[in-house]
């Protein structure tokens, strides 16, 4: 219950120490602190939680206001304001329902915490921050200039590591607290488990050295109905395995050979330079009832096979990120009307999806030739136009492109990764009305259906 202030971020912003630094006086209150928390949390009584540590109650507030984007009223009746403020003692801040109040505080009552707790005040519409002291307001401050102040290090330091449109785009995103954030849109049913009579089509999940992603995928083939058998490229090399023996193969995320000679160029070259298979390839891929999948590095292999591969010629290279980072996010795409056979009975659909790479910008040989029909998915911002900001364009493709497929659309590469997300719990947000399966599943049953 102190408010102890040496060693404080309010005492270094005056060049002082600040005296008696803040303590744990009493071990039995953490032991007590942390099993009230989890029995809160199991009992799904806390709205938002957040620790108090540098910058103090100050500091913690803001953070849950900028991870929110609401306003907040709060009441401190504390007899040294600044101290309660600032002072970066142990604790948190908890948010509960109104007419969880009393079942919150009997929980607490019963931990032996009832004296260290404080109503603070509540969230409101809007973006202000409104403090008031024993009846009178001592601040009342618009939190996108608050955290304009909280992002001015990180992002003066983000300019000078990262490309600093990249960086200034963000901020800007970051600053808009009216922006109504991700909006998917679904043109289809949510897909039902499949009921197929049939024997399982065989699917090789391809491996190679730095591949990661082939669990989630055979889990998605396996899911739909296929029969998913792990195939790592040197069964091909040495005859253990053939193309021949499967329906579809699927090129898995990752990073094959540490991304040296590029993204899925070193994977892509260990075909093209050893006969058997480029020849093994090449007669699979140009089978009219055979598909072809790449994701992340598989797309990027792809890609670079695309000599190969009938109806191609026109797909890009991909290239470094234009943030000059590896991303991982939650963005939005579009599905787009093609002839993939993967995404049948989607277009126009806007989801979610996982991206993670560090080399996903398409390159085109001639941009001005890029046509519309191999497109087959894009960045979208949240009105659902195709986008070249960043970070809703995590790596600065034309147009936000992010998928294509051949001519014949029985061969699909994107850089995004729909098996990890084959739940809605897959998903870091998504909407509460989606139900346990998510609508990536369709992708992979519309290549179930087109088998047969």
């Amino acid at each position: 219950g102190k408010n102890r202030l040496g060693g404080s971020t309010l005492a270094q912003v005056y060049g002082e120490f600040g005296h008696t630094v803040p303590d744990l006086d009493q071990p039995a209150d953490l032991s007590n602190f942390f099993a009230a928390i989890q029995e809160l949390n199991l009992a799904g009584l806390l709205l938002a939680y957040h620790d108090r540590s540098d910058g103090g109650l100050a500091a913690c507030l803001c953070e849950m206001a900028f991870a929110s984007h609401c306003g907040l009223e709060i009441d401190l009746p504390a007899d040294d304001l600044p101290a309660a403020w600032f002072a970066e003692e142990l604790g948190a801040v908890i948010q509960v329902g109104a007419e969880h109040v009393d079942q919150v505080r009997a929980s607490l009552h019963k931990h032996s915490l009832s004296n260290l707790v404080h109503d603070l005040g509540r969230p409101v519409p809007g973006d202000t921050l409104t403090l008031t002291h024993k009846g009178t307001q001592v601040l009342q401050a618009k939190f996108p200039a608050l955290q304009r102040l909280w992002s001015e290090t990180s992002h003066a330091v983000q300019r000078l590591r990262d490309n600093p449109d990249c960086a200034d785009q963000e901020l800007a995103g970051q600053l808009r607290w009216d922006g109504p954030g991700l909006q998917p849109e679904l043109g289809f049913a949510f897909p039902a488990a499949p009921h197929f009579h049939h024997a399982r089509p065989a699917v090789a999940i391809l491996r190679e050295q730095g591949v990661n992603g082939h669990v989630e995928m055979a889990a998605a083939f396996d899911q739909a109905g296929f029969r998913s058998v792990d195939v790592h490229m040197s069964d091909l090399f040495t005859g253990r395995q053939d193309l021949r023996s499967f329906q579809g193969f699927v090129a898995c995320g990752g990073f094959s050979y540490g991304d040296v000679l590029g993204a899925g160029r070193g994977w892509a070259k260990s075909i093209l330079f050893a006969d058997n298979l480029r020849r093994m390839f090449a007669e699979f891929l140009l089978s009219e009832d055979k598909f072809a999948l790449g994701v992340c590095n598989g797309c990027q292999m792809l890609s670079a096979l695309r000599d190969i591969i009938p109806g191609a010629g026109s797909w890009p290279d991909f290239v470094r990120n234009q943030s000059e980072q590896f991303e991982a996010r939650l963005s939005l795409v579009q599905i787009l009307p093609s002839q993939s056979l993967f995404f049948r009975g989607m277009e126009g659909s806007r989801i979610p999806v996982v991206t993670a790479h560090g080399e996903g910008r398409a390159l085109f040989a001639n941009p001005a030739t890029i046509s519309s029909e191999h497109l087959a998915l894009r960045y979208v911002n949240e009105s659902g136009a195709a986008t070249e900001s960043y970070p809703q364009n995590p790596n600065g493709s034309p147009q936000g492109i992010t998928g294509l497929c051949n001519a014949d659309g029985r061969v699909t590469i994107l850089m995004p990764h729909p098996e990890r997300t084959l739940r809605t719990v897959n998903f870091s947000w998504a909407p509460k009305n989606w139900p346990a399966i998510s609508p990536w599943r369709q992708m992979f049953l519309n290549a179930r259906k087109w088998t047969g």
